[in-house]
């Protein structure tokens, strides 16, 4: 299951990560975002100590929203070092591509 990530883990969490994090802006109402939603589940098990799989809500962390400049969701932020590396918009994405993805920037 992908970790949750919010304004109070954030820094710690992803910021501050020693491996590359994936993050997923979602909401509740976003159809695509749910389908989604397993693969990003999935892809953080299979990853468990070479990188980091997680998501933000973006109805419960404006601020993060604001921040990351989120203006359609899904929104797949790629970080390390605390950095945004790379992103992927939209859910036409396989579990495959995103893994490449991120351990890229291991």
């Amino acid at each position: 299951m992908a970790e949750q990530f919010n304004e109070s883990n954030f820094q710690s969490e992803v910021i501050e990560s020693s491996v590359p994090v994936l993050v997923d802006f979602w909401a509740e109402w976003c159809g695509p975002c749910k389908m989604i939603g397993p693969l990003i589940d999935q892809l953080s098990g299979e990853l468990d100590g070479q990188a980091k799989v997680g998501k933000v809500n973006v109805d419960e962390a404006r601020n993060l929203s604001v921040k990351y400049g989120v203006k359609s969701i899904p929104l797949l932020l790629f970080f390390k070092d605390g950095e945004v590396k790379d992103q992927i918009v939209g859910a036409n994405v396989t579990k495959e591509m995103l893994k490449q993805k991120l351990l890229a920037l291991a």
